[in-house]
């Protein structure tokens, strides 16, 4: 089934010579040839052909992978990249351009991926240039390790390893080596890398319509680059496993694509497919988390570089390819000498260590004893009763999960509901093991402790302020031994929400939490001053957060991140903090009455 794509572009004819010029503007190193658009080579700044006085490492092919080929130019890396149009080999006569303009007495190595385009193109500009004068040299990279070993002519492809053979060429040239010497480093470091990719999509090409071959549910295991076929469409499973299937087909002793063995020393590169949203940086960094310690547990191999990023692309395809270098000290060496390539990650040169452990978190110097944070044996009325109210707030919030995400999803982030349902959680497990319940303010304390250990984002600095203000408030209005009234329960209430609103920023009407909790505690005070049966007070006040939080859709924005959506979409949806809100409020109330309909337990037998 296809589907209308969208590109942020002009005409998807100049998609490749608009790229080069926004490169070129980015990076000042960096120039092009003045040929649009038969000509589309990226070459450093510095470099005039006539008088260079070291090889020139050039690659390049059809563009769609960027930042390959372009983004890989500068000083120690390529001297220049041929851009063919997407997924297109460049024509000979680009290649030919960019070999004069950068070509000195020292020659020129051109690195190819292993593609019948590429290929023939590059190798027709190859001898055009040599009958010229020029001494060329041409080194095929094929490290795909998906498919089992081809027949004929076709070889294997050429992918991500790519550019690890760019890096080790580059600095090799960089070094003053002689050609014949930075072509023999090139090919060695084409032998001993293997690389396997896993797509969740295919890509789109501009100005074409979006196509989801893979249909919903299912990944491809070995998709190509410019989204040709892999080995095996499969259910999408999760990353630890995928992981383990990509590095045990790379490592196969069958196939035997890489010479490497247990005891080996390898160089680990984690390549996304797509730059912006196809596939995350924190995907990329939970595949290298599984990947490291799958290949020095299972295939007994030490990692000693970690390289995660977007290197050579597929456009918008959604998926990742992982590449195996053997790490012998002399590769080691140009992966970490220096470069200006734009693109080429900084910060990860030096040996990676083989195990990292964490740092311990350090202890909080006001910290209590372990053994004042436990359960009572037994539980006076005021402790059961903080009990079953706090028990039936925290379930009423992990069921409102998925509405909270779906309301969320609309006028915030998405992740309202998955946020309170975490700290509802840890409360509920917490409740069971460490709350002093016959001591409520304490309690109260440690809520908030729970919601601090797992709630992230604006909710969760928030309600642990709400439970430290009101702990503060019932420290100072009661005594530990004495049950607090409900007067001061109302009190504490309202000291809780006069420091969220003090360091939140928001009040009432701004379509925040504070909006289902103001409205309560402004009545349970009104009622419980009045002389009002204390549930009945609570359960009142209830209905009213309930209320407030519905009126919530009535209202504009003025804080938390509904204040960039449009006023018709807010009109439709209640602002899910107080929906949250009123849902545990309410909850607890109802569970406070039925509580006290109910007789008490008989006293324990003597």
């Amino acid at each position: 089934m296809a589907f209308e794509s969208k590109k942020l572009i002009n005409n998807p004819n100049d998609v490749v010579t608009e790229f080069i010029e926004g490169l070129v503007e980015t990076y000042p190193g960096l120039q092009y040839l003045d040929g649009f658009p038969e000509v589309k080579v990226v070459l450093r700044g510095d470099v005039s052909g006539p008088t260079y006085d070291k090889v020139a490492v050039i690659s390049g092919g059809g563009s769609g992978h960027e930042p390959a080929h372009a983004g890989f130019v500068g000083d120690g890396m390529l001297t220049a990249a041929i851009c063919g149009d997407v997924f297109a080999s460049p024509p000979v006569a680009s290649i030919l351009a960019g070999i004069r303009a950068v070509t000195g007495p020292m020659g020129c190595l051109l690195i190819v991926k292993n593609y019948t385009g590429d290929r023939l193109n590059f190798g027709l500009a190859a001898e055009e240039a040599k009958s010229e004068g020029y001494k060329v040299e041409m080194v095929i990279v094929g490290d795909d390790c998906a498919l089992p070993p081809p027949r004929g002519i076709a070889g294997r492809r050429g992918l991500a390893g790519t550019i690890l053979v760019h890096k080790i060429a580059g600095a090799a040239a960089a070094s003053g080596l002689p050609l014949s010497d930075v072509a023999a480093e090139a090919r060695h470091a084409c032998g001993v890398v293997g690389t396997m990719g896993v797509a969740l999509s295919v890509c789109t090409l501009p100005g074409q319509p979006k196509s989801d071959r893979l249909g919903p549910g299912k990944m491809e295991l070995g998709l190509g680059i410019h989204g040709e076929p892999g080995a095996v469409v499969a259910d999408i499973q999760p990353v630890d496993l995928v992981v383990s299937h990509v590095l045990n087909r790379i490592l196969s002793s069958e196939t035997n694509y890489v010479p490497i063995k247990r005891g080996s020393r390898v160089v680990l590169m984690i390549n996304g497919y797509a730059i912006l949203g196809g596939t995350p940086v924190m995907e990329l960094m939970i595949a290298a988390g599984k990947a490291v310690p799958i290949l020095q547990l299972e295939h007994g191999v030490a990692v000693v570089r970690v390289y995660t990023g977007s290197f050579m692309t597929s456009l918008d395809m959604a998926g990742f390819s992982i590449s195996i270098m053997k790490a012998e000290q002399a590769i080691l060496q140009r992966l970490d000498a220096a470069t200006k390539a734009p693109h080429w990650p900084v910060g990860v040169d030096g040996d990676h260590p083989p195990a990292k452990i964490p740092v311990p978190v350090p202890p909080s110097r006001s910290a209590k004893n372990d053994e004042v944070l436990s359960r009572p044996e037994q539980l006076n009325e005021q402790g059961r009763a903080l009990e079953v109210a706090i028990e039936a707030a925290v379930s009423a919030v992990i069921q409102l999960k998925d509405s909270l995400n779906e309301w969320d999803s609309k006028v915030g982030d998405g992740d309202c509901g998955s946020t309170m349902a975490r700290g509802a959680t840890a409360i509920q497990q917490d409740l069971k093991k460490y709350y002093p319940l016959n001591d409520a303010a304490e309690t109260i304390n440690e809520i908030g402790s729970s919601i601090r250990r797992v709630m992230g984002g604006t909710s969760g600095i928030l309600y642990d302020i709400f439970c430290k203000a009101a702990y503060a408030r019932l420290k100072l209005n009661s005594q530990s031994d004495a049950a607090i009234t409900p007067l001061q329960w109302a009190d504490a209430f309202e000291g809780a929400i006069s420091a969220v609103m003090l360091y939140g920023g928001a009040a009432a009407g701004y379509r925040t939490m504070l909006d289902a909790l103001i409205p309560a505690s402004t009545l349970l005070k009104q009622r419980l001053s009045g002389g009002d049966d204390p549930l009945d007070a609570f359960v009142k006040s209830a209905d009213a957060a309930v209320a407030g939080a519905e009126s919530t859709k009535q209202m504009e924005p003025q804080a938390g991140r509904s204040t960039y959506v449009s006023a018709d979409m807010l009109t439709s949806v209640p602002d899910p903090g107080a929906m949250a809100a009123a849902s545990w409020y309410r909850a607890a109330a109802l569970a406070l009455n039925h509580h006290n309909s109910k007789p008490p337990p008989p006293a324990p037998a003597p």
